[in-house]
């Protein structure tokens, strides 16, 4: 079941036009990323449907109730969605109870059952319920922000970058609890974001977002494994493009003979492999591709290795296990683990 569509959807401002003709089905229950760089049209997407904005053209539709459209736009207040921004924004002057149950009818506001629920769902402690924002950390209003998004039991949950301006450690925690508690709702969700991590570990669906344009939508491992093109590969997570001839399911470059998926584009390619296939082993002194180790990032619990291939190759960059890392200066035979993509030459 489809709890949000949306059909060739067109914004413009003045000149630049925002989005161009986007399409998207979020499946009931689910949460889907929409993930792209800065000023690509993703918050423009996601204020268009909570109603904060109108589309010069297409259509928005929760369930079987358009939204927007040719027929009309149904104002904010009457679309259900429940809204999380970059900065929580709850409200200074109300404790975290008021500011949960802001958005519930008069009447309800005052069942501390209810807030106790929603308190529990995105994981704090009941006593925080007396505290003014000013007293919680970053982490802990982002989860009283989602709290007072899910507490009218909302259609749809829109959260815009909403892990931003949390550092890493309280980023990734808050994230983890706010996906979850998503799912424990049995809410629809959709998340902006520009951080890959972010989208590929939380969502169930990822839609890609280019000038405008998704470029592609699938789940996680689709997305990464199977990129539309080598720009979303560039862009969702780091990639490795090397020309090669391909030939069958087999690909000749620089890094030898590899491995392409069925169906690959034929003859002179671009070659897309991930940073953590390429395989390091010990210089043995017979055959195989040999790189000498140039910079190495160093980052706990793993690290970058750029090699310089010999003799006179390109520049790769290979990601190891930290414990495994090589000394820079280092000499290193090479080998690719798994099926790499291909794309059409661009020379």
């Amino acid at each position: 079941m489809t709890a949000l569509t949306i059909r060739q959807l067109t914004k413009s401002f003045g000149p630049v036009q925002a989005l161009a003709g986007v399409d998207l089905d979020v499946p009931a229950e689910s949460l889907t990323a929409v993930l792209g760089p800065s000023g690509c049209g993703k918050t423009t997407l996601l204020r268009m449907v909570a109603g904060f904005l109108s589309p010069d053209s297409g259509t928005i539709a929760f369930g079987d109730q358009q939204v927007a459209g040719p027929g009309g736009t149904v104002p904010p207040q009457r679309r259900r969605v429940g809204y999380v921004p970059q900065e929580g924004a709850l409200f200074p002057h109300l404790d975290v109870a008021a500011n949960v149950t802001f958005g519930l009818p008069r009447a309800a506001r005052r069942a501390r059952k209810r807030v106790d629920e929603l308190l529990d769902l995105v994981e704090l402690d009941r006593r925080v319920a007396t505290r003014y924002p000013h007293e919680l950390s970053g982490g802990q209003q982002q989860r009283v922000a989602l709290a007072r998004a899910l507490a009218p039991q909302p259609s749809v949950v829109l959260l815009d970058e909403p892990f931003s301006s949390l550092d890493a450690a309280l980023r990734l925690s808050t994230a983890r609890a706010v996906a979850q508690a998503l799912r424990t709702a049995h809410a629809t969700a959709v998340l902006v974001t520009h951080d890959q991590d972010e989208a590929l570990s939380l969502a169930d669906q990822v839609a890609v977002m280019r000038e405008g344009r998704l470029v592609q939508v699938g789940t996680p491992d689709t997305v990464y494994s199977s990129p539309t093109d080598p720009a979303v590969a560039e862009f969702v997570g780091a990639a490795v493009l090397l020309p090669g001839t391909v030939d069958g399911q087999r690909a000749e470059c620089a890094l030898g003979t590899l491995t392409v998926a069925p169906g690959s584009v034929q003859g002179p390619a671009q070659l897309v492999i991930r940073p953590e296939q390429i395989q390091l082993s010990r210089d043995g002194g017979n055959g195989g591709i040999v790189a000498r180790v140039g910079e190495v990032a160093y980052f706990g619990h793993d690290a970058t290795v750029r090699l310089h291939l010999e003799p006179g190759g390109p520049e790769v960059v290979a990601r190891v296990m930290g414990a495994r890392t090589p000394d820079p200066g280092a000499r290193v035979r090479l080998s690719v683990d798994g099926v790499v993509a291909a794309y059409p030459s661009t020379n």
